[in-house]
């Protein structure tokens, strides 16, 4: 038997989390076309005939402006140093540029096992690949180099068993029925947030996160009841969730209790409200009650 962990480690929208929820088989993390979507680690566990891969998804590592943005980069950091197969998932449709040599340059002293997942090669041209793959080839060294469309699952039953491959032998480290880690209260926030970013402006991915004010668990038939708020950072923007005559906020909650109710198989009342909370992603005390790990890095 193999077990161990590892983890997804890239640029924002490199589509790690798209890969994650491939591969595991569940809805984990949301997924967006907005970058930097994801803003904590995430966990997924699947298990094999011959083995238990323990999946560590990670925020997209950019230059961090706010402190909640070092807490993402701090995560994605820190599980480099914590697993035992490194993922250096790459948007193989986007020239290499800048951060892409970052990236590369992380994983210089780093003596675990990597293994490059060049994602979304369904956008791009054939004849593109073999330049890519050589080009990275000739960046670091290594083990394996896989293209990969996560979307529609190109190649990633041959990168499941590369990742077997590369475990350690060990026995499970978690139950059969194992899943994630994540508590309830996370994946209601991140259900909400992601109809947030999909049905509002531009402007609004950075600024806007949710937190679950109180969620009842009824018994019986009764619907499950949430209630959440939508934070965001300028009085600008709150018009822009709420909608002409709430015609936002209600399309928001539509979509979300929809999705909610496929989480927990049951009923759900949803009730939405909007806060203006200025400069909220330098504040550590929110940033601790929204959950978004990290540590200091001084």
């Amino acid at each position: 038997m193999k077990s161990g962990f590892v983890s997804f480690l890239g640029r924002p929208n490199a589509g790690k989390s798209t890969l994650l929820n491939r591969i595991v088989g569940h809805k984990l993390a949301i997924v967006s076309d907005k970058p930097q979507t994801t803003r904590t680690r995430i966990v997924g566990v699947k298990n094999y005939d011959d083995g238990q891969v323990v999946f560590v998804d990670t925020p997209g590592v950019h230059k961090p402006t706010h402190r909640m943005n070092v807490r993402m980069v701090d995560v994605a950091l820190e599980a480099m140093r914590e697993v035992d197969v490194l993922t250096l998932v790459v948007d193989a449709s986007v020239k290499p540029g800048p951060g892409d040599r970052y990236m590369l340059d992380l994983l210089k002293d780093v003596k675990t096992p990597a293994i490059l997942v060049l994602n979304k090669v369904g956008l791009i041209a054939k004849h593109r690949l073999l330049p890519l793959i050589d080009h990275y080839r000739r960046a670091h060294p290594f083990v394996e180099l896989v293209p990969v469309s996560a979307v529609d699952g190109t190649n990633v039953d041959v990168l499941e068993k590369l990742f077997l491959q590369y475990l350690p032998e060990g026995e499970p480290l978690y139950p059969a029925d194992y899943v994630t880690d994540q508590p309830e209260r996370f994946f209601v926030s991140e259900i909400v947030r992601e109809q947030v970013l999909q049905l509002t402006h531009d402007e609004l991915p950075f600024s806007t996160a949710v937190m679950v004010d109180r969620l009842e668990d009824a018994e019986g038939s009764e619907p499950m009841r949430i209630y959440c708020t939508i934070l965001v950072e300028r009085e600008s923007q709150k018009p822009i969730v709420i909608g002409k005559a709430g015609a936002m906020i209600k399309q928001i909650g539509t979509a979300a209790r929809a999705e909610l109710e496929k989480y927990f198989d049951r009923r759900v009342f949803l009730d939405l409200h909007v806060k203006v909370k200025s400069e909220w992603r330098d504040d550590e005390r929110l940033l601790d009650e929204l959950g978004l790990q990290g540590r200091d890095r001084g």
